[in-house]
């Protein structure tokens, strides 16, 4: 039997069947990516396949003899969709397709998904980039996220879900992509480098005294 994460899969509840998750990087889909999906839906007879709330595919209810060969015809990565890492990156269409728009969150999220995507981290790490404040990528519950207005990216931490929800906090603003960008190699390399293990980047924050001692960390 398989363990999770192990060749990309998720044990679902009746211990027998899995979930697998694909990398699809920021939720674009390409058509002939829809083309090897439902090939594999006809094929393998899925229980079912889901939209996540992290704007992902979930493939779930597989047989474990069928899972190389449907990594095989994907012909995509796993997603990062559980344990200790950076997880794949929400973003929403930004100024590219959105009226709203202020900034290019879709450009922003690209190369945020290429630096971090599956990145070993203390412990799950979340990342959002919205191109205006209705922030429809929820940045207010990442722990890193950009939220893009008319003079740049305003940048926030220590956002999360779960049974102790946590809103994020501004550490920046008014931020250039190429600025947003170096701030966050650094915040995930500090929080990797000091962080306790399973402790969540909000809580990391509040130990380690607050959004102050972050400001130091991106000067």
């Amino acid at each position: 039997m398989l363990k999770d994460g192990e060749k990309g899969v998720i044990l679902q509840r009746d211990k027998k069947t899995y979930a697998i998750v694909p990398h699809i990087p920021l939720g674009v889909i390409t058509p002939e990516f829809l083309e090897k999906l439902l090939n594999v839906i006809k094929t393998y007879k899925p229980q079912a396949v889901k939209l996540t709330s992290a704007t992902r595919i979930a493939i779930v209810g597989l047989k474990e003899e069928d899972i190389d060969a449907i990594w095989q015809e994907l012909g995509t990565d796993p997603g990062a969709a559980i344990g200790a890492c950076v997880r794949s990156v929400k973003v929403c269409p930004g100024k590219t397709f959105c009226r709203l728009g202020q900034q290019d969150s879709l450009g922003l999220g690209a190369e945020l998904d290429k630096l971090f995507h599956g990145e070993p981290t203390p412990s799950k790490f979340k990342i959002g980039a919205s191109g205006c404040v209705n922030d429809c990528a929820e940045v207010c519950i990442k722990d890193l996220g950009f939220i893009g207005k008319p003079k740049g990216w305003t940048l926030m931490v220590g956002g999360s879900g779960g049974p102790r929800p946590r809103l994020a906090q501004k550490l920046a603003q008014d931020l250039t992509t190429e600025q947003a960008i170096e701030a966050a190699k650094k915040l995930v390399a500090f929080y990797k480098e000091n962080a306790k293990k399973g402790e969540r980047f909000g809580k990391f924050i509040e130990r380690i005294g607050g959004v102050e001692e972050l400001v130091k960390v991106i000067s």
